[in-house]
Parts: C-alpha cells; structure tokens; sequence
C-alpha cells in the first residue's frame, strides 16, 4: 500500500494552520462556557432580587427590558444577595446630558450616617457633559465611599480615586458597556471593550451590588453577573449583612406620614432630607408616622439647623429621647431598639441608653421638633422577641 508524502516545508505551516485552528476553537468553547456562568442580575420584568433602599418604587420602571430610573430622589437599590468575587457586566446611558449615576460594589446594607449613599466602592457613571477636572472624569473612575477604602492602581495625586487610562465612554443617548470585576479587594473596570481603571486593597471587599440614582434619568439593560469562586476573608472586610430595614421616607413626600394642616406646610420633602422650618406653632409641629410599631429596631439621621432648640423622638406617648442642639451642620444618627417596653439607643455607634424602661411598648413613631432639622436615613425593621 502506497502511502502519499506530505513535503517537509509544507509540514510546519500545515500543523501551524492546525493548531491556530484548534486554539481558536479551545478558546471560543472556553469563551462559550464562561458565558454560560453569567446570569441575569436584572430580569427585564421586575425588581425581583433588588431591595429598594432609600427610593421608593415611583424611582424604578422597567420599559422595553430596560430598568429606568427617574434620578429622583437620590438613593439606590440594592441585590438581595452579597458577593464577593464576581464579574458584572452592564450597558447604561445616560437620557440628560451631565447626567449623574454610579454603581456601587461590595456595600452595606442601608447607608451612611447623614449620606444618601452607602459605604462602598463607587464605580461612576458620569455623562459626558457633566465636565471633568483635576479630580474626576467622566470614563469611569472607581474610588471608595463614606468610609470604604481603597488603593487606586492608576490614581492622581497620591489619592484614593482609581482615573481611567483613556477616555472612552460614549454621550448621552449612546449606550455603553461596563465589565467590573471584583476579586479578593482589587477591582477593574473595562469600557466598552478595553480595561482603564483599576484599585486594589479594597474594604469592604465583601457586600451588596447597588444601581444609584442620582438626578438624571439613566437607562440600564443587560445586566448580569458570573460568581467567582470565594476565598477566606477577615470580617473586618465584609460590608454590613442585612438586617432587614425598610425606609419609611420615600424622598418625594409624606406618603406614610401623618401632620396637622397647619404643619403640613412647613414639613418639606426635600430629595434625601426630611426638613422642618421651625415656624409652626409648637403644638402643630409633630409629625407621625401612620403605621404603629412594636417590637422593632429603628435608625433617623438628624441634622440641626441654626435657631434649633430640640427633637423629641416618641413611641406614641412614650419619650424615646430628647436631642438638645448641639453644632448646626453636623449629622448624628440614633440607632435603637424597643422590644415590649426596653429601649438601648445609641447616638454615632456610643450606647446612651441599655435596657431602659419605656412608659408604652407600641405606637406610633412621632418626631416633636423645637426649631428648625432635617432629617434623613429614617429606618425600621421587625424584631422578634
């Protein structure tokens, strides 16, 4: 049997042609596979897996598999679920030129004392027309938030904001695309299509994933997420768990509140804050709540404003604590719980109150101000006895 010759310099370009081959298919079926891990972190229907944190439901719409938002009030949604090593992909734009919005990574919970904002590494997500300087741009810098922290791996000025290599995002009404990848504390943004902005060291580096808004209306789609695997980290890096807060002030109005007529005038929905003139008369000033609470845990960032005299805080008639004026512009956050009639409070993370004895155990929450304050971060949740 004859066998045919293949000629000796015919052989080397015949395997290479063969082996670019087979390497291009290894690679598209290990680039198929990888995208086989992704799943949807949006649906395209609801908000099934997000948790509405500081804004209410009138900010989110979905239109066309699109998840819309209005950028009123400022706040965020979050996932339900906390990752840790993960990448996220996302196509976004922007519909108002200079429009502002950010996508936060390994956050907490709810937010930050005295903040719409949460605890975070921010990734931005700036229209082009917003303008840049010395200190940001509108590519995509990461940098971390309300006591984040983290080291930029191209940052300016020895800071902690990550800027990207080149300038590539797209105007308003362009789409574009963001590949985050997050892993063990070091983050890197690709966009659309090339790699430009890195950090490392992050804490946390464990938390929730939030979509922002922020005062223009921006329009996210194809949303997902492929989990990488975890790896052992310290506590002290992971974001704070849920606890099971619910915010009870929408940033639009007094929808669940309850005020005389004549004080209803000078109770403001102000975005983010909760303000009060102080030009009510005293007995008409209060504000309440129209749900009544028992067994529950509570959080209320307070704000003094000049002239302010006091905040009394009330479970019905039932006196939680009395906040005397203190520095007008600097926020104090009190964090308590009642459970039947015992109060522990905390103002700023410092007991002022353990085990305490309450007159009444349930009621309506009323904030009895003496001047002008501002409120924000008004949480509840359920507790069980």
């Amino acid at each position: 049997m004859m066998r045919s010759r293949i000629p000796f310099g015919i052989l080397p370009s015949v395997m290479s042609a063969f082996l670019t081959v087979a390497t291009g298919t290894a690679l598209l079926q290990a680039d198929e596979a990888s995208k086989d891990k992704f799943r949807p972190l949006f649906n395209g229907t609801d908000l099934s897996g997000w948790v509405l944190v500081n804004t209410p439901p009138e900010t989110w719409s979905i239109k066309d598999g699109m998840l819309v938002c209005t950028g009123k009030p400022i706040g965020e949604i979050r996932t339900e679920k906390m990752y840790q090593n993960f990448v996220l992909e996302v196509e976004w734009r922007h519909m108002v030129p200079g429009g502002n919005a950010g996508i936060f990574v390994w956050a907490d919970d709810i937010t930050a004392r005295g903040v719409p904002f949460h605890r975070s590494i921010e990734v931005q997500v700036l229209e082009n027309a917003y303008g840049q300087s010395a200190g940001h741009t509108t590519h995509g810098d990461i940098f971390p938030i309300h006591g984040a922290t983290m080291t930029p791996m191209n940052g300016r000025g020895g800071g902690s904001r990550a800027f990207p290599t080149e300038e590539r995002s797209r105007p308003s009404p362009e789409w574009n695309h963001y590949r985050i990848e997050c892993r063990d504390g070091e983050i890197s943004l690709a966009v659309n299509g090339k790699l430009v902005t890195r950090g490392r060291d992050a804490s946390p580096r464990k938390g929730y994933v939030c979509l922002e808004s922020e005062g223009g209306v921006v329009h996210y789609r194809n949303l997902k997420i492929q989990e990488l695997p975890e790896t052992p980290v310290d506590e002290k890096h992971v974001a704070v768990a849920n606890r099971g807060y619910r915010s009870l002030y929408t940033g639009l109005n007094l929808n669940g509140w309850e005020v005389s007529d004549e004080g209803r005038s000078h109770w403001k929905a102000n975005d983010w804050n909760l303000t009060y003139d102080g030009k009510a008369a005293a007995d008409q000033a209060t504000l309440s709540t129209s749900e009544e609470f028992s067994d529950f845990g509570f959080v209320a960032d307070v704000r003094d404003a000049e002239q302010f005299k006091s905040l009394q805080i009330l479970l019905g008639d039932a006196v939680i604590t009395t906040l005397e004026a203190q520095k007008p512009g600097d926020w104090r956050r009190l964090e308590g719980t009642v459970t039947d009639n015992i109060l522990n409070l905390s103002i700023n993370g410092k007991e002022v109150l353990s085990n305490a004895t309450l007159s009444g155990r349930s009621g309506k929450l009323r904030l009895k101000p003496m001047g002008p304050v501002s409120l924000a971060n008004i949480y509840v949740r359920p507790l069980s006895k």
